[in-house]
């Protein structure tokens, strides 16, 4: 399948290992999070991306792999950075470099490399990029652009996004939206975090002809509209390390689930049992795959009733 991911992030770790310290430098950012849970789970991934500055030269060799095409356009602009100190256990942020924009005909050839491998592979998941409020990497509009061409032309289209990149993409109406519940509030589509509120949030995106909408909340189960029906989804409770980057392991479970041929309920049981394993662990989008599809099996979809909404 295929990743678009505007601009990866080079993160960079420092921690503490037996008194000393440890640095650890990484490819970071939710598209390539999200590929690497996917290949995790037995999919090969296209990663399309926009790669330039020190940082992009780096990211290029960290993040290949066996299982992740990496088609990158080469660019002026810069890719973003963050580093953080980990050596007293909690994550504190030191340095976060916000990546550049890019220009006109760096953004076109990204689109089109993006849409030939989208159309190719037949399945897309749709990310964002680590930049400010106030200097977007790509204009909000190529998330209705996109996703408008590869749903006309046969992909299915996976989006984890929030804010006008929602927005954007929801006017092109993609085939899974996957969506936090803090972000709901944000956005202004839900009052509360109660799950009445956040359930009518779902539901008014289903209304416009998207086929399954996911609303993750935390610890508590995962909420899922598709086909008339409204579901929890539980998955099995583990103790957290880092509770970031659950949300788009949850993302990568579900897509992975739908290149594979596999029903929604089960794409929602992989994408259950993915984000429950990530947060078990120090690394983002990691965890293997036989061990996801075990804690697959024990994931609880239950429909919800009138007294629960």
């Amino acid at each position: 399948m295929v990743v678009f991911a505007p601009s990866p992030q080079l993160t960079v770790t420092v921690e503490q290992v037996e008194g000393s310290p440890d640095v650890h430098v990484h490819a970071g950012g939710q598209g390539f999070w999200q590929s690497r849970m996917i290949t995790a789970l037995g999919s090969p991934v296209t990663l399309c991306c926009a790669l330039g500055g020190e940082s992009g030269t780096v990211l290029r060799h960290l993040m290949a792999g066996p299982n992740i095409e990496v088609r990158a356009r080469e660019v002026s602009a810069r890719n973003g950075a963050y580093v953080h100190d980990r050596r007293e256990g909690d994550r504190e942020p030191l340095v976060e470099m916000a990546p550049d924009k890019l220009s006109r005909h760096e953004l076109d050839d990204l689109y089109e490399l993006t849409v030939v491998a989208a159309i190719e592979s037949g399945t897309a998941v749709l990310s964002g990029s680590a930049d400010t409020a106030t200097e977007e990497v790509v204009p909000v509009s190529v998330y209705e652009r996109l996703t408008a061409d590869l749903v006309r032309n046969g992909c299915r289209v996976v989006v984890d996004l929030a804010g006008a990149r929602l927005a954007s993409a929801l006017k092109a109406t993609p085939t899974v939206v996957k969506i936090a519940h803090d972000e709901c509030q944000e956005d202004g589509r839900a009052e509360s975090a109660e799950l009445p509120d956040l359930l009518a949030a779902a539901k008014d995106i289903a209304r416009g002809g998207v086929d399954l909408v996911v609303v993750s909340r935390a610890a508590d189960p995962t909420i899922a509209v598709y086909g008339g029906n409204a579901v929890t989804v539980t998955a099995p409770a583990l103790d957290p390390v880092d509770t970031r980057g659950g949300g788009d392991s949850m993302t990568a479970g579900i897509a992975a689930a739908f290149a594979q041929g596999a029903d929604i309920d089960t794409a929602l049981r992989l994408g259950a049992a993915a984000g429950a394993l990530n947060i078990t662990r120090h690394g983002l989008g990691t965890g293997g795959g036989e061990a996801v599809r075990v804690l697959a099996d024990r994931v609880r979809i239950e429909p919800i009733g009138e007294k629960d909404s």
